[in-house]
């Protein structure tokens, strides 16, 4: 009983208490020595490489990349029906999703074109027999797909004047667009919360591609009806309705942008393979199509995607994300979400530097010598090796796990990084797209003028070509050759960066094998 006593006032005794007290504050300062030197070494690193990049001209306030506002009398998007897209209340319903189209459209099979990596035409029987449905109240979802192989031109100049009568629902709408179309501005009214840059609303990206879903349908109607004068506005407006984008700072609405460019290029390649276009048709298109350059376009977005990274890194430093929500990085389990979040919370203030610094160094990796916007070069091979080393170095390899990404501050760079190698592929292939179309109009023309293709593409030179676009993946001019058939093959190597003779891959724009193909089908 004593010696209990004895053991139980010793561990009470100040001389115990002194030495505990000694130990805590010696962890205590230890602590805070380590937190100091973290926060000192953190800010100075990312201090001196955001000077290094400010330098050179790089933004990073994300604020820079809000686009200004422009009087509504200029302004394309101050029209009552994209206002209405962005009126919470529609719960995803706005004038659009009531017309025929969007009743139709759920009844159109489209198949993938069963020729490899070709282009077909838009089958106008199937639309005509899915508007028929509609118009006599055949409306289930379930039913059979209407879908046909009838894509010659008669048939499908029968057909145009029925599609082109269901289309009449979505006539009010497009005509509202059409006329404010001639704005010069256009600035839809996003919120760009600076508090959740990850959550700022964009209801506009759905309904700008189905507009130009409608008018890609009604313009090749419009061809096949032998209206190309009315198909080209159909193009134009099109044309307008993507680039009504290439103001915003957000990398979705760009990527958004290219695939509008890419639907409004169809009618463009119906009309060529059905000599449907007079030579002043052709020169307006030409015209606009050689105006673009989707590389040089993609460094806003780029960049815009760049701050809000950087502005991320301050906003979970003040609590306003927690981490495990924002980027699920922790284990499906609830404990691991929290363990994400409590190693979070405590990190000193110069982890988040650090993330900002790592975060825009392996940026910049990801993307040196990916692309050339100057030249209209993109470089495959230098995406995939920069793809591979993010991989290798991000955390050893191991993307997004949890609180590894967090002790070797590279949480933002595994969230938003990998997605940046797609990038550059889509902007290549919409360019080539642009690129090829605009040459294909200069062919066109010649044909016009002088009863057939020419044999080399040299032949276009000052008359009807100032100056032959290059392949953007080689930098060569793009390859083109005459067929025993009268018509030509246009192309481009592809991705594999090979020449494949012509030859495309499974898919139009195949990533993996074959040439990036324009042509016409045989007659």
């Amino acid at each position: 009983m004593n010696d209990s006593n004895t053991k139980i006032g010793w561990l009470f005794s100040w001389r115990t208490i002194r030495c505990c007290l000694f130990v805590l504050v010696c962890l205590f300062t230890l602590f805070a020595l380590y937190y100091a030197e973290e926060n000192w070494r953190g800010q100075r690193d990312w201090n001196t490489y955001r000077w290094e990049l400010e330098r050179r001209g790089e933004q990073l306030d994300y604020r820079a990349f809000i686009p200004q506002p422009v009087p509504d009398e200029e302004n394309f998007a101050a029209t009552p029906l994209v206002r209405s897209w962005f009126v919470r209340e529609n719960s995803g319903s706005t004038r659009f999703d009531t017309d025929s189209y969007e009743q139709s459209a759920r009844k159109v099979s489209d198949p993938k074109d069963k020729e490899r990596g070709r282009r077909k035409f838009v089958d106008l029987v199937a639309w005509k027999a899915a508007f028929t449905a509609i118009r006599s109240g055949e409306t289930n979802r379930h039913e059979t797909f209407f879908a046909t192989n009838k894509l010659d031109l008669e048939t499908r100049a029968k057909a145009a004047p029925a599609v082109l009568e269901g289309l009449k629902s979505s006539e009010t709408n497009l005509a509202e667009l059409r006329a404010a179309s001639q704005r010069p501005y256009s600035r839809y009214p996003v919120i760009y919360d600076l508090e959740n840059p990850w959550g700022i609303l964009i209801p506009h990206l759905a309904r700008i591609k189905g507009v130009v879903q409608r008018l890609q349908l009604k313009a090749c109607a419009e061809l096949a009806a032998g209206h190309s004068e009315n198909a080209l506005e159909d193009v134009k407006l099109m044309l307008y309705m993507a680039d009504s984008l290439k103001e915003e700072p957000i990398l979705i609405c760009y990527l958004v942008r290219l695939d509008c460019l890419q639907i409004a290029i169809q009618p463009v390649w119906e009309g060529l393979a059905e000599h449907r276009w007079s030579d002043s048709q052709l020169q307006e298109c030409q015209y606009r199509l050689q105006q673009y350059n989707f590389l040089a376009d993609m460094k806003r977005p780029l960049d815009g995607e760049r701050a809000a990274g950087v502005l991320t890194a301050d906003l979970l430093y003040r609590k306003k994300y927690r981490v495990s929500d924002l980027f699920d990085l922790g284990p499906p389990d609830p404990t691991g979400g929290v363990a994400v979040d409590l190693v979070s919370r405590i990190a000193p203030h110069g982890w988040y530097y650090q993330e900002q610094l790592n975060y825009c160094r392996l940026y910049e990796n990801q993307l040196r010598g990916a692309f050339d916007a100057i030249k209209k070069r993109v470089s495959p091979s230098e995406i995939a090796s920069n793809a591979h080393e993010l991989e290798r170095e991000v955390s050893g390899g191991r993307l997004g796990k949890g609180l590894n990404a967090i002790i070797h501050h590279q949480v933002i760079a595994s969230m938003l990084l990998p997605a940046l190698s797609n990038v550059p592929l889509k902007a290549a292939t919409a360019q080539t797209t642009t690129d090829q179309a605009a040459l294909a109009c200069a062919l066109e023309r010649f044909r016009l003028a002088n009863g057939q293709f020419p044999e080399r593409l040299d032949a276009l030179a000052s008359r009807f070509l100032s100056q032959l676009a290059n392949d953007i993946i080689t930098g060569e001019p793009l390859k083109y050759r005459r067929t025993d058939d009268g018509l030509f093959v246009l192309y481009s190597v592809g991705w594999n960066e090979k020449d494949d003779g012509g030859t495309p891959g499974k898919t139009l724009f195949d990533e993996k094998e074959g040439d990036w193909v324009w042509r016409y089908p045989a007659k």
